[in-house]
């Protein structure tokens, strides 16, 4: 991809860390942070998907970017882009939210296909990233959100595919809309 390309892919994700800053509930930040990721088509290598150079936090009560958007930022949700474009090359993109019951609940309320993994039968010797994702996708088949009750030093985690930064940061911000941070 020309260098214009890799511009639009970067400010694709910047336009969706903009919207998420501004708009979605900190409370959905993971302690270990957040990512959102937009590969390049045909990417097979994290340094062909663009994120946030140290992750999205939560300051205070708000959402902040530490770094800026470039390519090869994130390993881990590059990871997880990745493994789905291998089963739908158009799930380009990518982010991870915290995890919680009723978080899980809204989301079952709302239009996305759901699925999750048991960190527990994971088989040695392979990515997590990997594996629990391939374990939910099939061909031509990647479901929106993907999810995880993590293990020992591992924490739960939601991910939200999509095709573009776009799309995930709408259902981020749907999801958003619907919590409230109490009951979380």
């Amino acid at each position: 991809m020309d260098s214009a390309g890799k511009d639009r892919i970067a400010e694709a994700v910047r336009g969706a860390v903009n919207r998420i800053a501004e708009f979605m509930n900190p409370v959905l930040i993971p302690e270990v942070g957040m990512n959102i990721a937009f590969a390049l088509p045909d990417a097979t290598s994290p340094v062909e998907v663009f994120a946030v150079e140290g992750r999205i936090v939560r300051k205070g009560n708000e959402v902040f970017p530490v770094g800026d958007v470039m390519p090869g930022a994130s390993d881990h949700v590059a990871r997880i882009v990745l493994t789905a474009m291998k089963y739908d090359p158009e799930m380009r993109a990518a982010a991870n939210i915290r995890y919680s019951e009723k978080i899980i609940e809204i989301l079952n309320e709302m239009p996305l296909e759901i699925c999750s993994f048991d960190r527990d039968k994971e088989p040695a010797g392979v990515s997590t990233m990997d594996w629990g994702v391939a374990s939910c996708c099939r061909e031509d088949d990647v479901p929106d959100i993907i999810y995880d009750l993590g293990a020992v030093g591992k924490e739960p985690m939601i991910r939200i595919l999509g095709e573009d930064p776009a799309s995930v940061v709408n259902n981020i911000l749907m999801l958003s809309e619907r919590i409230n941070d109490k009951i979380l």
